[in-house]
Parts: C-alpha cells; sequence; structure tokens
C-alpha cells in the first residue's frame, strides 16, 4: 500500500458481534468478547502500515435500549478486554483515548480509562479513539453548549473527536451509519461490507484500504 494514498483518519462502526455470535449457535457476549479482542489486532495492524488516527465505535448513546444483561456487558468488558492487550498497545506505541459521555458510565469503568489514557499518553504512535456511550446528537448540541463565539473554529474545537474522517468502514453488512461521528464524515469515503467484525481481519482491512485508494476525493470541487 502507497503511504501517500492511505487515509489519516479511519472510523470503523464495530458491527455484527451479535449475529456472529448466533451463527456458531454461542452467547452474544461471546460475539462481543471475540470483537473486543480483533480490535486489538486491527489496532495494532492499522498502526503497523502508517494510519494516524483510528476511531471505533463501542457502544452507542442509543445502546443503552438493550436487554440489561447485554448492556452491562457492553459496559465493562470492552475496556477490561484493552486493559488486557495494554501490553500490546504499548509495545506498539498507540496512543489511547476514550470518546463520548462520562456521566453515565461507574467508577471503576472511569478508573481504568483514565489509567489506561495516562498509560499511552506520551505515546507518538496512532491515537486509538475508543468511542463508548458516544451519539453525534450529543456530541454536536453539547459542542453547540460550550460555544462562546459562532464560528466553525469554536464548533470544531469543542467536538470529542476534533480531526475530519477520511474513511468509514462499517462491518456486519448494514448500509447506514448509525449516529457516529456525522459531522467528521462529511466527506469521508465510505465503505460497508457483510463481514462481521469478529472475522474482519487485517487483509479485510487491507482490501477496504485499496478501494479508498481508488476514490477521487473531490470535497464539492471538479476533477482537473
Amino acid at each position: 500500500m502507497n503511504n501517500n494514498k492511505l487515509p489519516n483518519h479511519v472510523a470503523i462502526i464495530l458491527d455484527g458481534n451479535g449475529r456472529w455470535a448466533k451463527k456458531y449457535k454461542l452467547p452474544r457476549s461471546a460475539g462481543h468478547y471475540r470483537g473486543g479482542m480483533n480490535l486489538a489486532k486491527i489496532a495494532e495492524h492499522a498502526n503497523k502500515i502508517g494510519i494516524k488516527e483510528l476511531s471505533v465505535y463501542a457502544f452507542s448513546t442509543e445502546n443503552w435500549v438493550r436487554p440489561q444483561e447485554e448492556v452491562d456487558y457492553l459496559m465493562t468488558k470492552p475496556i477490561e478486554i484493552v486493559n488486557e492487550n495494554l501490553d500490546r498497545i504499548i509495545n506498539a506505541n498507540i496512543k489511547l483515548v476514550f470518546k463520548g459521555r462520562k456521566d453515565r458510565l461507574k467508577k471503576d469503568i472511569l478508573d481504568l480509562m483514565d489509567k489506561l489514557e495516562n498509560d499511552t499518553r506520551n505515546f507518538s504512535g496512532m491515537i486509538l479513539n475508543v468511542c463508548i456511550d458516544y451519539g453525534s446528537y450529543d456530541e454536536i448540541l453539547t459542542a453547540i453548549g460550550k460555544m462562546k463565539e459562532n464560528t466553525l473554529e469554536a464548533f470544531n474545537e469543542n467536538l470529542m473527536v476534533k480531526n475530519p474522517v477520511d474513511f468509514l468502514i462499517r462491518t456486519g453488512g448494514e448500509i447506514r451509519l448509525s449516529n457516529f461521528l456525522l459531522w467528521q464524515i462529511a466527506y469521508a469515503e465510505l465503505y460497508f461490507t457483510k463481514r462481521y467484525w469478529p472475522s474482519f481481519r487485517p487483509k479485510d482491512f487491507d482490501k477496504a484500504l485499496k478501494e479508498f485508494s481508488k476514490r477521487q476525493r473531490r470535497f464539492g470541487g471538479i476533477k482537473s
């Protein structure tokens, strides 16, 4: 892959964990666990090939309507999985950041998130934004509420994820955005695959990037 054709900022909607589990006659929690482990693998690969920033959708502001047992699992296990893979993240020099609301999370989870961020704060590798209890509507409304002047710069400064997304990938076969980084993907290239997230491998990531390299990004202009 030509580094000049790589997107700087990739976003992934991690979809299909439950359906992957159903396919293999496993509980949904097994799909979420496998998906969490896969995140470490894909993040390590993305960092190695030169992606500068990766934002992933782990839990949305709308996911609270799911069964309580699944919510409890999703609110704890993914972050624990990240902690279990901390050596891998540290060795890869990945800077870990959590984005989303913090007022509905338990203290022990918040403490663990703070620890993980502090442990990787000074790393110079890829930035990994893990979006938990995140929703773009909530992010935009919160940013507007914090603005002290009505300018684009002031708005961008108050966003949780500040850099525009170049390439959005959604696994699992659904073709929608699900309230993820709606402002940041205004000019992003979109890629949808039927492969469930737990089965999404580094070679699938590379296949998506090859598709990105063929796109012509005009940003409202025309090809010269």
